[in-house]
């Protein structure tokens, strides 16, 4: 397996309006990064990824670009950003950039031409369509809620938008459209960026007809990612896109691609096929989602966990290369999510971290994940920020007469805020985030969960992440080493195997608050040395590697050597 700087590196994503801001305006800022650069530095931590913060009008949190070659406004200046990426790499870190090219901002320079008439030159950088039996050019459904299309006065046509209707959607089909991506792109390298990680870059290739979406059911709109998730010239321009630009340039690349199989993510990762790096795939993320799609939450299942992250694992052996992460600005908090964010809230930040870093992959740590931030449960809608869970709100509740505790409870559980309230950096007013009123309020939790206070002991969930990173760095068969699962149909323990030459590790994690027992599989029994490597309790517990009692939510990694 070839090896490479970015399979081998952590990376931190920094979501910039709610990490530090510097000038008590109440919005994180590129000098408040600048601040923390130390306190990542000492974390360990190799790469840092910067969600967009590119001029933008923020009707999505800035994933809707007016302009991808300037900064916007109150995250500071060009001339700060220089300053952050000289930091950065001083520092011996790495830079990565957010790419957000599947749609603009309806305020970008290219859409307002596009809309001025149906001859403008820049009219086909976007999907213009003319209405439909008075109605929607199709079915589709925004991922936003609604319908996909927005009608445009001026020149009485539609035009697509998958996300909100302030992100109308490019037109790749468009050679020009394409250079122009790739020429912005090449002036971000050129100013000295190690990569990119890019927003649903698997929607870029639509279904040329724009077919409506069967639908049996009748539904006003219906999803139709069949017609632009890995469409059909998906492959193509990812290797032009490659060959353009990546290619001249030693970077990292990661693609989100929500509904990619394993299959497909070879073929966008196989180091021979000049595409992209690694994926973001989503499959762990919907365990909790019911028939009616993310909002309607049900019980996640271990047994569910352990298919989807091995079929991962084992598919993408030798032949691509995995993501590893289990939150992020648009998912849950992991703790919050996947373990006890009260009674056991380090225990099981730990035991999560040990679970996701010990696997074959590039783990992403979530800004305040490594100090074990949790949800925040705010009492009122008006708390709530984000576009997609408001579009939610109207629609199930305001349109549809849903019962408001019933969406507050998914909103509770499911909705992005949970990882976009500010870090909690110490337990003074407005947990040290801002001297001004933050755009999004404070977890009220952060007088007992933050930074200052996890730096300060020695058992910290901070301490630990610290810990997991440099047993990355130190042992070889934690990047490089096979993945097996063991204990297949356990009910409580997720365990499994990293193999290298004639050492294994053997990753073992209770995801509950029982106390099963532990019993090593007979065909791993015959190790002449064993070594426990990392553990999140103190002391040893109660038996040995052979047949144990684990605490809950306990996690324990053994090194062995045959």
């Amino acid at each position: 397996m070839a090896r490479k700087w970015w399979k081998e590196s952590v990376v931190y994503q920094i979501y910039p309006r709610s990490f530090m801001d510097s000038n008590g305006d109440g919005i994180g800022d590129l000098r408040g990064i600048i601040s923390k650069l130390d306190y990542l530095k000492e974390l360990g931590v190799d790469v840092i990824w910067l969600s967009p913060v590119y001029r933008s009008p923020n009707d999505d949190n800035g994933y809707d670009i007016s302009d991808y070659q300037a900064i916007m406004d109150e995250f500071g200046t060009m001339q700060d950003w220089e300053e952050l990426l000289a930091e950065v790499h001083q520092r011996g870190m790495k830079l990565i950039m957010d790419l957000v090219v599947n749609h603009s901002s309806d305020e970008h320079p290219w859409f307002v031409e596009a809309r001025r008439s149906k001859d403008n030159p820049y009219r086909d950088f976007y999907f213009w369509r003319p209405g439909k039996d008075g109605a929607e050019p199709n079915n589709w459904e925004s991922c936003f809620s609604g319908s996909a299309w927005e009608y445009d006065e001026a020149t009485g046509e539609y035009y697509l938008h998958l996300f909100s209707k302030k992100q109308p959607d490019l037109n790749w089909e468009n050679p020009k459209l394409r250079r122009a991506v790739y020429d912005m792109m090449t002036w971000w390298l050129d100013k000295g960026i190690d990569g990119f990680r890019m927003d649903v870059i698997n929607f870029i290739s639509k279904d040329p007809d724009l077919p409506d979406v069967p639908n049996p059911e009748g539904k006003r709109y219906v999803f139709g990612g069949q017609y632009f998730m890995n469409g059909p010239r998906i492959h193509e321009f990812l290797q032009e896109m490659h060959k353009e630009v990546l290619s001249k340039y030693d970077v990292m690349t990661v693609g989100e691609m929500p509904g990619v199989t394993p299959e497909e993510a070879i073929l966008y990762t196989a180091e021979d096929r000049g595409e992209l790096n690694m994926v973001f795939q989503f499959e762990h993320m919907e365990l909790d989602s019911g028939p009616g799609g993310k909002w309607d939450v049900k019980p996640w299942q271990l047994k569910d966990l352990k298919a989807v992250m091995t079929k991962w694992q084992k598919a993408l052996e030798n032949k691509g290369w995995n993501s590893l992460y289990l939150n992020n600005h648009d998912q849950p908090r992991m703790v919050s999510r996947f373990g006890d964010d009260t009674k056991y809230r380090e225990e099981s930040a730990k035991m999560l971290a040990t679970f996701l870093h010990l696997m074959q992959g590039t783990p992403f740590i979530y800004q305040g994940e490594e100090i074990g931030m949790t949800n925040v449960r705010f009492a009122s809608i008006e708390d709530y920020k984000d576009i997609e869970t408001l579009n939610m709100v109207r629609e199930k509740a305001v349109e549809n007469g849903e019962d408001m505790q019933k969406v507050m409870r998914a909103i509770h559980m499911k909705g992005r805020d949970n990882a976009r309230t500010p870090v909690q950096w110490d337990d003074t007013k407005h947990a040290g985030f801002t001297t001004g009123t933050p755009w999004i309020s404070v977890n009220p939790n952060y007088k007992e969960v933050n930074v200052k206070q996890a730096l300060l002991n020695p058992n910290s969930v901070y301490h630990y992440y610290k810990k997991l990173i440099q047993l990355r760095r130190q042992h070889e068969i934690i990047v490089y080493g096979t993945y097996d699962l063991i204990l297949e149909n356990h009910e409580q323990i997720y365990a499994y195997t990293r193999t290298l030459g004639d050492e294994k590790l053997v990753v073992i994690c209770n995801f509950f608050n029982g106390t099963p027992c532990f019993e090593l599989p007979t065909h791993l029994r015959s190790y002449e040395k064993c070594e426990l490597i990392v553990a999140n309790y103190e002391g040893d517990g109660s038996g040995d590697l052979e047949n144990m009692v684990l605490r809950p939510y306990e996690a324990r990694v053994y090194r062995l050597v045959y």
